[in-house]
C-alpha cells in the first residue's frame, strides 16, 4: 500500500510540473501573423536563432520572454509578382522558450520519480525524454535550416525566366512519342466542326438556362429548333430528288457523242441525197429516218440516246403530239427496209422525205 501511494504521488507530482509550463505559454491566435518579404523573413530567423542562443546561455524568464518570438510570418514562396504565399508559425518556439525558463525542466521530473517503481512495459517502449536545453539546440538547428531554404527561395529564378527553348525541345520529344506517332495537326475542316459544336453546347446551355427560368419559352425555342431542322432536311431530300428524277430534258449542255442528234440533221439529208443520186434508195431511207431522229432530238424531244430502237422513239412522243402520225409512219417505213429487208425504191425514198420534211419543219415551230 506506501508502495502503490507514493507512485501516485509521484505521478501527479510529474503532472503538476507540466501544468505551469502550457498555462504560460500564450495561445497561438490563426490571425497572429504578418505578410513579410524574403528579405524580412530571412531577417526574422536570424533575429530568433540569436533569441535561442541568448535562452540557451541565460535560461531566465528575461531572455527566454515568448513574447520576443513577434508575429508569425506569411512569406511568398519565391520573388515573383504574384508568388504564392505560405504561413510560417512559431508556436512551437514560443511553447518552448516558455519551458526553458526553467533549467533542464525533463531531468527534474526525471529526479521526482526516481524513487517510483518502474513498469517494465514503460521501459521498454517508451523513448528517452530529451532535455529543454537539448530542444533549444534542435530550435537553433531547425531555424538554420529555415534560413537556408529562405537562400535558396530568394536565389532562385522566376518562372518567367526558365528556359523556353529547353521547354519545347522536351515538348518535341514527349510528341515524338509512339503514342503520338500518328498525331496530325486539325485542318480547317476540323476547326469548323470543333467550332460548330462548340456553339451547339453553348445553345442547348442557353436553352436549358432559359428554360429554368420560363418553362413555355425554353419550349417554344426547343420546338421551333426542331421545325427548323426538320424543314431544311426537307428541303435538303427535294433537291436530292430533283437531281436523281429522270428527265426528258438533260443536264449537259450537249448530247452524248454516240446520239443521233451528235451529227447535224442536215449532214444525214446530204447524205441522204447522195445515197439517192446512187440509185442507194434503201441507204437512203435509213438516212433520211436518222435525219428526221436528230432533229427532233435536237429540239429536246427526248433525251439523247443512241441506245434506243425506232419504237422505243416513237413511245417518247405524246399521243395527242401532231407529229406523232407521221413519226410513226417514217418508223414502219425504215423498220420495213431496214430491218425487214424489203426492197426499196424511189417511190420509198421520196415518201420517206417527205414525212421527214414535214417533221423537220414542224421541229421548228
Amino acid at each position: 500500500m506506501k508502495a502503490r501511494s507514493f507512485f501516485a504521488v509521484a505521478t501527479l507530482a510529474v503532472l503538476l510540473a507540466g501544468v505551469p509550463a502550457r498555462a504560460d505559454s500564450p495561445a497561438p491566435s490563426p490571425s497572429h501573423w504578418r505578410e513579410a518579404s524574403l528579405g524580412e523573413y530571412r531577417q526574422h530567423l536570424l533575429d530568433l536563432d540569436s533569441l535561442v542562443a541568448s535562452c540557451a546561455e541565460a535560461r531566465n524568464a528575461k531572455a527566454c520572454d515568448p513574447t520576443l518570438v513577434g508575429l508569425d510570418d506569411r512569406v511568398p514562396l519565391s520573388n515573383a509578382a504574384n508568388a504564392e504565399r505560405r504561413l510560417v508559425r512559431y508556436g512551437w518556439l514560443r511553447v518552448l522558450l516558455a519551458r526553458a525558463q526553467d533549467k533542464d525542466a525533463v531531468a527534474s521530473d526525471a529526479k521526482a520519480v526516481a524513487g517510483a517503481p518502474k513498469s517494465p512495459i514503460d521501459a521498454a517502449t517508451r523513448p528517452p525524454r530529451r532535455t529543454t536545453s537539448e530542444l533549444l539546440q534542435d530550435a537553433s538547428a531547425r531555424l538554420t535550416q529555415d534560413l537556408a531554404q529562405a537562400d535558396g527561395a530568394a536565389s532562385a529564378p522566376p518562372p518567367a525566366a526558365v528556359n523556353q527553348t529547353q521547354v519545347r525541345d522536351s515538348m518535341k520529344q514527349v510528341l515524338a512519342g509512339r503514342d503520338f506517332r500518328n498525331l496530325e495537326a486539325p485542318n480547317a475542316r476540323d476547326a469548323a466542326l470543333e467550332k460548330l459544336g462548340a456553339w451547339l453546347n453553348l445553345l442547348f446551355e442557353s436553352i436549358g438556362r432559359l428554360q429554368a427560368r420560363s418553362a413555355w419559352l425554353g419550349r417554344v425555342v426547343v420546338w421551333g429548333f426542331i421545325l427548323a431542322v426538320c424543314v431544311g432536311l426537307a428541303w435538303g431530300l427535294l433537291q436530292m430528288e430533283r437531281r436523281w428524277r429522270i428527265r426528258l430534258v438533260p443536264e449537259t449542255p450537249g448530247p452524248a457523242a454516240a446520239a443521233a442528234s451528235a451529227r447535224d440533221w442536215q449532214l444525214w439529208l446530204e447524205d441522204a441525197r447522195r445515197s439517192a443520186a446512187a440509185g442507194l434508195w434503201r441507204e437512203a431511207v435509213h438516212f433520211v429516218y436518222w435525219a428526221s431522229i436528230s432533229r427532233l432530238e435536237s429540239r429536246r424531244l427526248w433525251p439523247a440516246d443512241r441506245a434506243r430502237t425506232p419504237r422505243e422513239y416513237l413511245a417518247l412522243v405524246a399521243s395527242d403530239d401532231p407529229r406523232r402520225p407521221g413519226l410513226s409512219a417514217l418508223t414502219g417505213s425504215f423498220e420495213r427496209i431496214w430491218y425487214g429487208g424489203h426492197s426499196a425504191g424511189e417511190a420509198d425514198y421520196l415518201r420517206a422525205e417527205e414525212l421527214a420534211a414535214g417533221l423537220i419543219e414542224g421541229g421548228a415551230r
